[in-house]
């Protein structure tokens, strides 16, 4: 009995002050971690905003209007004329003033430029659409065949 009672007190002396120091470890990485997140979210964007490659989708290539907030324009204000419109309720002519300013978009411009679009309410014709998920998904395949060879 004596035996347990000596290892409990062994125990409990080297435990409890290892607990305590754990926890106050745990409270520091808690107070610091939102400061260093926007730390490392300041420099991911300043480093050529490069996709990481552990995620499904990158923001660069992310077609979602929910993943940026802000509205960038790309020479395109003259679009706007069009916010409020249908996708299939635009002329051939139309549909091209969308089209000229897709092919001239730089390729890591091209899902930002359809965020844009959709925060400004402009939804693109649907052919041109179809063309711009057609070069977003032809971008990503051969991001990732050139990021496995």
């Amino acid at each position: 009995m004596e035996v347990v009672l000596i290892l409990t007190g062994a125990l409990l002396a080297v435990g409890v002050p290892l607990w305590w120091l754990d926890r106050r470890h745990l409270r520091r990485q808690a107070q610091t971690a939102p400061e260093s997140a926007a730390d490392d979210m300041a420099q991911g964007q300043s480093e050529d905003e490069e996709c990481c490659g552990m995620h499904a989708t990158c923001e660069r290539d992310s077609l979602l209007a929910s993943v940026s907030k802000g509205i960038e324009y790309y020479d395109d204000e003259e679009l706007d004329r069009f916010r409020g419109r249908a996708s299939d309720s635009y002329s051939r002519e139309e549909a091209e003033e969308f089209r000229d300013v897709l092919l001239t978009l730089l390729p890591d411009d091209i899902a930002g430029w359809a965020r844009s679009m959709q925060l400004r309410g402009v939804a693109l014709p649907d052919d041109v659409r179809d063309e711009l998920i057609m070069i977003v998904g032809e971008a990503r395949a051969s991001r990732t065949h050139t990021t496995h060879a």
